[in-house]
């Protein structure tokens, strides 16, 4: 019999330990690959200016897929700690990977901008360990001083702090979590991001549904049926051939085929045992790696064996949410116990893992839950204060964020609704910032030849970014010049893109028939929406003043517009 895979959704991460916002090579990638009945689809292939936008990202990403149940494997390409010792020569208390994503976590500080102190940090760590300029090694040279160089001590031995942890004495390739910068280093990597994994793992909106491999969970496979649903991983891209597309960046191409490499591992059976480890650890060793230094998934004697893999099919299609496959006349799963297809409301009668009875109480048809959902969001938000249109819009945003208090903050033209209504009924094209908005349009609502069009990852954006001296999804707005008449623009992420839209309609640029403005951050989010609410060209728009939007709003508000209930 055919054993159900572990994982349904499979997210990879290639980390930036950069200073400033950065696109394209050497940035954040983030790939996501859903598993459905006729293969697998690409949920996700998104570049990320800055660590903050990816942690947002990331953050809604398992939220979601927590709320429609599935359990995710999340892989990220920088080492989760290092060599055993760490911890005790610092003087921290408790178990030693803990203590020391605690104490990397208290001492790093991160921009929203990407601004961060990692060559500090690890200055102050060397000075804490040995008085000198090891173990940590490796800097610009306006970073040098007394306690860290540019270049390699080679100390490790005579200092008694091991280069290299046990899983990259089974590698070729990696370098150690010591150096900070430079050619395949990791080490940046691991200082800026080791608290943002440690933020996700104890977001209170994932209700404690993280762990993190091997260190939570041992060198073993998750039982499928049992919370928590998202495992953090270690990854190294390299470990599998990555071709790439035409004018494709290596690092979008290496998380694609990382996350298709275990997605089909799963399918065939074989990704479990290599959450087991190398089997040929001892005792001692698996002691080790689990308290201490982490492992990298793939790794067991032999890098994967080396051995061919036939990826599994992937779509371009965008899936669906439950409730949207609702929308789209799609069957809802069965329930996961009893017989038939069994009540709306559960009858509290789950056979738990020890065999005990577990009750809960809880409502499972999406339909009622909509209903629900939207009735209290009609009770707490006094909607009389709104023009009818915007009601549906509304409800959908609050929905988006389970905070009524968002009203008092939007902004909108007096037109808009009508605008957008009337562009969506005539298939207008729907110009977005970022893939996410694009994954959460519900396409079924728009007439069957509406294009939903982003440029970020275009090959021609690149060299608008050096033309222009500005952020990718910025150059990327003026791929849209041919599109803009008469378009619906959705930004949900880049307050660069709406700054850049603005500019090029004072400019002469066509105008779009109307403008959802949801630029989110810390800097320029609330600048450039106070700019669309104030824009002098007699724009439609509908934006929410303030640092608050994201890609999720940007898209609520589009299918609130469509039409979707």
């Amino acid at each position: 019999m055919r054993r159900r895979a572990l994982f349904d959704t499979y997210v990879m991460v290639d980390w930036s330990a950069a200073a400033v916002p950065r696109l394209g090579k050497d940035s954040i990638w983030i790939a996501a690959l859903r598993r459905r009945p006729h293969g697998l689809e690409t949920l996700l292939l998104e570049n990320l200016a800055t660590r903050h936008d990816a942690r947002v990202v990331l953050r809604g990403l398992f939220i979601a897929c927590l709320a429609r149940s599935e359990r995710v494997l999340a892989g990220f390409d920088f080492p989760f700690a290092y060599p055993a010792c760490l911890a005790q020569r610092l003087g921290l208390w408790g178990t030693p990977w803990r203590a020391i994503w605690d104490e990397v976590s208290r001492l790093i500080t991160d921009t929203a901008a990407n601004g961060n102190n990692r060559f500090s940090v690890a200055a102050e760590f060397n000075r804490r360990l040995t008085g000198g300029a090891y173990p940590f090694w490796s800097c610009p040279a306006g970073e040098a001083g007394r306690f860290l160089q540019p270049k390699h001590h080679r100390r490790h031995s005579a200092g008694g702090f091991p280069e290299h942890r046990l899983v990259e004495a089974r590698m070729r390739g990696p370098q150690p979590s010591w150096k900070l910068a430079g050619t395949g280093s990791a080490g940046g990597q691991v200082l800026t991001g080791i608290p943002v994994l440690r933020a996700l793992r104890d977001d209170p909106a994932l209700d404690g549904q993280v762990l993190v491999w091997p260190f939570e969970t041992g060198l073993a496979a998750p039982v499928r049926n049992r919370t928590p649903r998202v495992i953090l991983a270690e990854i190294y891209p390299s470990m599998v051939p990555s071709p790439m597309r035409a004018g494709e960046v290596k690092d979008s191409a290496q998380v694609r085929h990382i996350a298709a490499h275990f997605a089909g591992l799963d399918t065939k059976g074989a990704l479990a045992p290599l959450l087991a480890g190398d089997p040929g650890l001892s005792r001692g060793e698996r002691r080790q790696v689990e308290r201490e230094e982490g492992w990298v998934l793939g790794v067991a004697g032999e890098v994967v064996r080396r051995a061919a893999l036939t990826l599994p099919t992937l779509t371009g299609r965008v899936p669906p949410s439950p409730a949207q496959a609702r929308e789209r006349g799609l069957l809802a799963p069965r329930p996961r116990s009893g017989r038939g297809r069994g009540p709306s409301r559960s009858d509290g009668r789950v056979r738990g893992a020890s065999g005990e009875q577990t009750r809960y109480d809880y409502l499972r048809d999406s339909d009622a839950i909509y209903r629900r959902s939207f009735a209290l969001i009609r009770r707490e938000v006094d909607l009389s204060r709104l023009p009818r249109a915007l009601h549906p819009l509304v409800i959908r945003l609050v929905h988006a964020t389970g905070e009524p208090g968002l009203i008092k903050d939007l902004r909108w033209s007096e037109d808009a609704a009508a605008r957008g209504t009337k562009a969506f009924a005539a298939g207008a094209p729907i110009l977005v910032d970022a893939e996410m908005v694009a994954a959460g349009i519900i396409r079924k609502r728009l007439p069957r030849k509406t294009r939903v069009l982003c440029r970020l990852n275009d090959t021609r954006a690149g060299a608008l970014v050096r033309k222009l001296g500005t952020t990718r999804s910025a150059a990327a707005v003026e791929l849209w010049r041919p599109d803009l008449a008469g378009a619906v623009v959705a930004i949900g992420n880049a307050p660069t893109a709406l700054f850049h839209l603005l500019e090029m309609i004072g400019a002469g640029a066509p105008k779009p028939a109307l403008i959802l403005g949801f630029p989110v951050g810390f800097v320029g989010a609330a600048e450039a929406k106070r700019a669309l609410a104030e824009n002098p060209f007699g724009l439609p728009y509908v934006t929410l003043l303030g640092r608050r939007g994201g890609s999720a709003l940007a898209a609520a508000a589009v299918n609130a517009l469509a039409g979707s209930p």
